[in-house]
């Protein structure tokens, strides 16, 4: 799927979004999941490629061989297989989807969903120049998004900062996400951050790293967010003990699932630390799911839940419409939207189907 505009950050450009749909069938119904990995392996180790194989050989396999399972069970089925949490978030989505669609009961009720509608925001690339920059946050912004996050790298980070708040002011919620691109010898050029009253840092040292988050927190006052250090709500457990961050950002693809983002959301709102939803260039589905997962009462900032025409041209769902700087949460049963077969199958490049024996 062709995306709007590249999307550039520290670690590659993206220019198209090469997506894996996972389709349950059930004696119940189907349903539908999305695999947010990448093209490559540079936000994770996972990509495209090694999802589908694993997903094959071995996710699909011990699935269907488990029988009729429920998708609380899911995540323990296929915990023998390491890692690859992306692929097992997907196929968990798909069975959950069949499974709430047969009940009758939508994603946001099954997660515990406390909103009917959810504040967006918008994560912005590393563009070519200061200029170009500006010129996407006010059309971001003339468009109702209520927060804007930059993408930034060794080399473009204050002068970006300083540019967007010299244009927009102070009461522009502004955030910056660095991918991990920093070490702790940068640690002067990202403490000059504190000096624009940005919301967070995002991710700036290596995602094994948490003592060195914590350092750094020690050394900086804005606020440091954790996205990919955090794989599941152990981590995140230990990364606010550690004092390696003030704040969460949940993806359910990064930590394996919706159900063990809701765990994540549980273990920081018990503890009052605040969440927001990461976004993954996700399809109409992804989004739908992510707007159930943003409605529960911890995820107190505006996420990257970001309108459809964000992304594409043309999604595979009915587009997702922002108003007001709000995005509404499904209600039907659930995901609440499904694909049109007709655009699904324009932009599909293969399909393959695996039978329980």
């Amino acid at each position: 799927m062709p995306l709007v505009r590249p999307f550039r950050t520290s670690f590659g450009t993206e220019t198209d979004r090469d997506v894996i749909l996972v389709r349950v069938r059930t004696p119940d119904g189907d349903g539908w999941g999305e695999c947010v990995a990448m093209s490559e392996p540079g936000y994770s180790s996972e990509y495209v490629e090694s999802a589908q194989l694993v997903l094959r050989r071995h996710l699909v396999p011990r699935l269907l061989a488990a029988g009729d399972v429920s998708a609380s069970r899911v995540a323990e089925v296929l915990a023998g297989v390491r890692g690859h949490p992306m692929a097992k978030a997907a196929l968990e989505m798909a069975v959950m989807d069949a499974e709430l669609r047969s009940t009758g009961e939508s994603f946001g009720e099954a997660l515990g969903a406390a909103r009917a509608s959810v504040e967006c925001g918008v994560s912005v690339g590393i563009p070519a120049s200061i200029d170009e920059l500006i010129e996407q946050v006010d059309g971001y912004l003339a468009e109702g998004y209520l927060r804007i996050k930059l993408k930034i790298e060794p080399g473009w980070d204050i002068e970006p900062v300083k540019a967007v708040r010299k244009t927009f002011g102070d009461q522009l919620a502004l955030q910056v996400d660095a991918n991990a691109s920093y070490t702790l010898d940068d640690g002067e050029a990202l403490g000059a951050l504190d000096g624009f009253n940005v919301l967070m840092l995002e991710q700036p040292l290596a995602e094994d790293d948490l003592t060195g988050h914590a350092r750094l927190a020690r050394r900086i006052g804005t606020p440091i967010c954790l996205d990919e250090s955090i794989g599941s709500a152990k981590m995140a457990e230990a990364a606010i003990e550690l004092g390696a961050c003030e704040i969460v950002n949940i993806k359910a693809g990064r930590v394996g699932g919706y159900l063990e983002a809701a765990a994540v959301h549980d273990l920081c709102y018990s503890l009052g630390v605040p969440v927001w939803c990461g976004g993954m260039l996700e399809t109409g589905l992804g989004r739908a799911a992510n707007l159930a997962l943003a409605a529960l009462p911890g995820f107190t900032l505006p996420g990257d839940t970001s309108a459809s025409d964000r992304y594409f041209l043309k999604d595979i769902t009915a587009p997702f419409v922002m108003h007001d700087g709000l995005l509404d949460v499904p209600t039907g049963p659930g995901l609440g939207v499904s694909p049109d077969i007709d655009t699904l199958t324009k932009v599909t490049t293969a399909v393959e189907e695996i039978r329980s024996r």
